[in-house]
């Protein structure tokens, strides 16, 4: 039986700015639900994202995803096991992917958390089999990427089909 994994201390993390953003500033700690503790940790850094002219956007998108590669990769050699629970910065670029081209308001930005939060925990094909095929950071990030693309088409037909939402 392997031993139990041990977490950083949240000062390791402030020491380490590697972990503390693989880790989402912390928030990767939490005992209970780190995913969704990341992914809420995420809403007030799209909250400001939002406010950038889309092509600033699309490229702090791109910066994150390809940083996050090799955030993930680090945390999870750092932790020992590659998509260790504690990694929540896939959390951060899934959610920021769902929430592009989001109407403005807090409903849709709640809307886009449910939807990225449940792909991202049911995994319907083809996150599924990335989750269990696609190792290290790449596939720490991969499978996170395509659940905030299903939650972004979602998000999208759903603001077409109810405009008045």
């Amino acid at each position: 039986m392997t031993p139990p994994i041990r977490l950083p201390s949240f000062a390791t993390l402030i020491a380490n700015p590697r972990l503390f953003l693989a880790l989402g500033f912390g928030s990767g700690l939490s005992p209970k639900a780190p995913g969704t503790v990341g992914t809420l940790m995420a809403v007030p850094l799209f909250l400001l994202l939002q406010q950038l002219p889309l092509g600033a956007y699309l490229a702090a998108l791109l910066l994150a995803t390809v940083v996050g590669i090799y955030l993930c990769d680090y945390a999870g050699k750092y932790l020992g096991v590659s998509d260790h629970g504690a990694i929540v910065w896939d959390e951060f670029v899934g959610f920021w992917i769902a929430m592009l081209f989001a109407p403005h308001g807090l409903m849709w930005v709640f809307y886009g958390f449910v939807l990225f939060r449940l792909f991202d925990i049911w995994k319907p094909w083809p996150i599924g089999w990335v989750d269990k095929k696609v190792k290290g950071g790449f596939g720490v990030m991969l499978d996170d990427v395509l659940a905030g693309l299903m939650a972004l088409l979602v998000l999208q037909l759903t603001a077409i089909c109810l405009p008045w939402a």
